[in-house]
């Protein structure tokens, strides 16, 4: 699994779900014609002139197939991990440690990507702001009110996040919503051990138990 996550997390164009593509590239490359050929499959249009296309399609992966590889931040040491542990209070699962160590420290996967494990880390073009850090993420949560065993893992776009919990058995990945229900409750949906399928494919597909 190490191996395989390496070679999405360390592809610019397999590292998330979705990738960009530049407009005049892809009318370079295949026609005008393609455009409207894959409108449908469009995930949105950039102001730089480039689209947003799925992963794994045919435009991202011509257009990335000689960029450089490696990881958007490098893999961090165990005493990082130790670190971030003592902030948290709590020993991250076997599978998170070789992740941060072996992989990256963040940045690729579904959604939102996963967060890093300690702050400063920026993007290429993320000039507003650093990439998600776990731990700080963690450290406002409790504040809120969230159970002091969920980790944050990634945003999952509009009031969802991914996190993690720390005590339950085989830590099971939890889908929070803080949308409000009727009942006055937050929804959370509990996966397995990992977010929808990224090390074989991007779409989800995990039995859940949803409360709320």
């Amino acid at each position: 699994m190490i191996k395989a996550l390496q070679d999405r997390a360390w592809d610019p164009g397999l590292r998330f779900d979705r990738a960009d593509a530049p407009v005049a590239w892809i009318i370079e490359r295949y026609g005008k014609h393609r455009l409207e050929q894959i409108r449908n499959g469009v995930v949105s249009y950039g102001s730089d002139g480039t689209v947003e296309l799925r992963a794994e399609t045919e435009e991202v992966t011509d257009y990335y197939a000689d960029a450089p590889r490696g990881p958007l931040f490098p893999p961090i040491s165990l005493p990082d991990i130790e670190k971030a542990e003592h902030r948290i209070g709590r020993r991250l699962p076997e599978l998170l440690r070789r992740l941060y160590t072996e992989v990256a420290n963040g940045g690729f996967g579904p959604d939102g990507g996963l967060a890093s494990l300690n702050d400063g880390n920026r993007a290429p073009g993320h000039v507003r702001r650093d990439w998600p850090c776990a731990a700080s993420v963690h450290e406002r949560n409790l504040s809120e009110g969230m159970p002091p065993s969920w980790l944050f893992l990634a945003y999952g776009g509009c009031t969802m996040e991914w996190h993690v919990s720390l005590s339950a058995v085989d830590n099971p990945v939890l889908l929070y919503d803080a949308t409000v229900t009727p009942s006055g409750k937050a929804l959370t949906t509990a996966f397995a051990m990992r977010p929808p399928h990224y090390e074989n494919g991007c779409g989800p597909g995990l039995t859940a138990a949803t409360s709320g």
